[in-house]
């Protein structure tokens, strides 16, 4: 029978004067609930009136049976769209993975399917979050509790940092089954890995930022496929590095003085750069034109020393000759004019004018 004549629904009407079991009272405004047996008894007519004989015999039953089998059959049909991956499950336990396309399992209950995004790249942002404001459009809100970080030489230091990650290839069992919540266990596992980066690194490395986005790329990384979380972590962006907001203004000034530290050493590295080449240059130049006149000084040196010797042969083979032919010249005087005097004085008056000449063998 309908509730309506039960006196105030399957839990009677008590002592609440009509009201429900949790004692609201009766809505006054709206449309009234429907009855539940007035409909089964619709739905038994018209059934009745499209059956053949007007009743439910054992065709009937048959047919609705096969209908009911075919339609549950049939329940197994499902898609993976391009960026999932079906991860079909056999009461509860994995059995296979499935490609993006149409795809079957057993019906439920006994077999039914997951779909992971597996090549959607996630973003998670520490240290700062994004809010989105419909006048002021998208702002910024720090967390201090998570971008404050002790550095290796007890200095403070704001690191705000993002990470990109996605579920790997195989991953997605893994990344379905031995994680609860994928999200917190990539933040709690990037915040934990930065802070040990950042706990074995010096303030000064770390304003450069230099070596911390790969090593806690790679810490990261490790620690998740050690957890078997199925996540690839695909970079670790730095955002903001910075100094606490109570000393941002000294931490200016010691950052503007590195910078004009680095620009006087480049310009100074720049300006050697420029005159030591040229000051090279010329002192080859100076050393080649040194060894070119030492070389043509030499040769000249060489030369004249070579005409000195041919000089000398020469002259001493002249000196020889003019001697022998004195000797022979002072023989033959002798053998001639043996015994007249005058002969021998007048041959050397005549040697020293220059006027005697030798007389021929035929005079001799």
């Amino acid at each position: 029978m309908p509730w309506s004549n039960q006196g105030g629904g399957p839990w009677g009407t008590g002592g609440g004067g009509g009201k429900g079991p949790w004692g609201s009272g009766p809505q006054q405004s709206g449309p009234s609930p429907p009855d539940l047996e007035e409909f089964l008894r619709r739905s038994q007519d018209k059934l009745r009136n499209v059956l053949p004989g007007g009743n439910l015999g054992g065709k009937g039953l048959a047919l609705i049976a096969l209908a009911a089998i075919a339609i549950w059959g049939l329940s197994g049909f499902f898609r993976v769209e391009p960026d999932e991956l079906g991860v079909v499950l056999r009461f509860g336990k994995y059995v296979r993975d499935v490609k993006p396309g149409l795809n079957y399992h057993l019906p439920y209950p006994i077999e039914s399917v997951l779909t992971p995004k597996v090549t959607r790249v996630n973003r998670i942002d520490i240290g700062l979050r994004n809010l989105e404001d419909l006048r002021r459009g998208t702002t910024t809100r720090e967390v201090p509790e998570e971008s404050l970080m002790l550095t290796g030489d007890e200095n403070i230091v704001n690191v705000d940092f993002s990470v990109f990650w996605l579920v790997k290839p195989n991953g997605a069992s893994e990344y379905l089954f031995n994680i609860q919540q994928p999200e917190g266990t990539v933040k709690a596992v990037a915040e934990s890995a930065m802070r040990e980066v950042i706990g074995r690194s010096t303030l000064d490395e770390i304003l450069a930022r230099q070596n911390i986005e790969i090593p806690v790329h790679d810490l990261m990384q490790s620690t998740l496929d050690r957890y078997g979380a199925g996540v690839q972590i695909t970079q670790v962006q730095l955002q903001k590095v910075d100094a606490p907001a109570q000393v941002i203004d000294a931490f200016r000034d010691v950052q503007a003085a590195r910078i004009d530290q680095e620009r006087a050493k480049n310009e100074a590295e720049t300006y050697a750069n420029k005159v030591i080449p040229e000051a090279k240059g010329r002192a080859a130049q100076i050393t080649q034109s040194a060894e070119a006149y030492r070389r043509q000084t030499v040769a000249e040196a060489t030369g004249a020393s070579s005409r000195f010797r041919q000089i000398y042969v020469e002259g001493s083979r002249l000196q020889r000759f003019a001697w022998f032919r004195r000797k022979q010249e002072l023989h033959f005087v002798h053998h001639r004019h043996a015994n007249s005097n005058f002969a021998v004085i007048h041959f050397f008056w005549d040697r020293i004018l220059g006027t005697y000449r030798m007389p021929d063998a035929g005079q001799t």
